[in-house]
Order: structure tokens, then C-alpha cells, then sequence
């Protein structure tokens, strides 16, 4: 089925306006929603708890081998590090940007607000359903952390296997923001949800079926 447009959305007496999110409250709002108490939530915080215990596991482990004189595990994880909070991020919202493409998006924009350390990817009037919108807010997620596994495995007899292990840890974080939105999306099963961005203004819709 077709989704609506957002003219119809606007217009039609049929859909009514949950929410109108400007994007500088995004991550206020995405506080909002993974502090509230839903299953959804749940899964991530305990898979949240698991990276972060890995991390801190493999980050001690690297630097008591440094301090036996052997450094290319802690220079792996700097490299991981490094990589992460620069290429990761471009590579993030590039695979947020492939999955609007994947839903018929024409122009997707990619951009960011360094101040609140925000970056996002967003399709102008493009309207997506809760599942196709479940498939732009994952693919990063499921992406990267299948080719991290792929370079853990790959590597596993190798210091570069930390490297690998810090971005599948690091990566996690930068989830948070796409599965807060989720679990906007998916607080109300009973009707069908849309959402859109209107870029020129900065801000995010989303509607419900009445």
C-alpha cells in the first residue's frame, strides 16, 4: 500500500498531528523516550550494558599489555578510537542515507549540528511508514556491527582485533538516537504512524492514521 503524502497528511481530516519535533530538540526528545520503560528500551539498555563491559574489558586488557612493553594492542585502540568519532559518523549517516534511498527517497541530506553534536540524515517531505522508517533507523546498526564481527573474526589472532572491538562498542552509542525515535514510533501499535522531514525548517512530523 502507498504511503500518503505529506499534503495528504497535512490535509486530510483522516490523519491527525501527533508530534512536530524541531531537529535542535531532537536529542532532548530522544532522552525523553530511552528513559521511558518499554521492551524495546529494555533490549538496548542491556545490550548497551554488554558493549560497555566489553569495552572497559579490552580497554584495561590493552593497557596492562602496554605496560609489559607491548603497545600494538593500545595503538589499535586509539586507531579504533580515531576512526569512530571521525570516518564512523560519515559512515553512519551514509548508510541512514542508503536506507532513504532503499524507501524511494530523491535527495537525502546529510547534516549536522556540532554545538549539541547532532548529525543526521534526512529526505525532504518524503514520507516513511513505521516500517520502512524501522529499516532507515537500523541499517547502521546492523550494517556495522556485522562488519565489525567480520573484522573481529578475521583478526582474531591480531592486535588490529582491537580495533574492531572498539568500534563495535563505540558504535552502540551512536544508536541510541535511532532507537529512541523507535520507540516513538512504536509506543502505539493500533493505528499506522508516518513521519517526514521538512528541512528548509528543521523539523520532523509525524502523524497517525485515525
Amino acid at each position: 500500500m502507498k504511503n500518503p503524502t505529506a499534503s495528504d497528511l497535512q490535509q486530510n481530516e483522516q490523519y491527525e498531528l501527533l508530534h512536530e519535533l524541531k531537529h535542535h530538540q531532537i536529542k532532548d526528545f530522544v532522552i525523553d523516550q530511552i528513559t521511558r520503560d518499554s521492551k524495546l528500551i529494555k533490549g538496548y539498555m542491556y545490550y548497551q550494558i554488554m558493549m560497555i563491559l566489553l569495552g572497559i574489558f579490552f580497554i584495561t586488557r590493552s593497557l596492562v599489555i602496554a605496560l609489559k612493553g607491548n603497545f600494538e594492542p593500545l595503538f589499535y585502540l586509539f586507531l579504533g578510537l580515531i576512526i569512530t568519532f571521525t570516518l564512523l559518523i560519515l559512515i553512519h549517516e551514509l548508510l541512514h542515507a542508503l536506507a532513504f534511498k532503499f524507501t524511494g527517497a530523491k535527495k537525502v541530506i546529510i547534516g549536522a549540528n556540532l554545538k549539541r553534536f547532532i548529525f543526521y540524515a534526512a529526505a525532504d517531505y518524503h514520507v516513511l511508514n513505521r516500517k520502512q522508517f524501522t529499516m532507515v533507523a537500523l541499517m547502521p546498526l546492523i550494517i556495522v556491527k556485522l562488519v565489525s564481527i567480520a573484522g573481529i573474526l578475521y583478526y582474531l589472532e591480531h592486535p588490529a582485533v582491537y580495533l574492531w572491538i572498539f568500534i563495535i562498542c563505540a558504535h552502540s552509542l551512536f544508536c541510541s538516537g535511532d532507537i529512541g525515535m523507535l520507540n516513538y514510533l512504536y509506543h502505539d501499535m493500533d493505528s499506522e504512524i508516518y513521519t517526514f522531514d521538512v528541512v528548509g525548517v528543521k523539523k520532523s512530523y509525524f502523524y497517525r492514521k485515525k
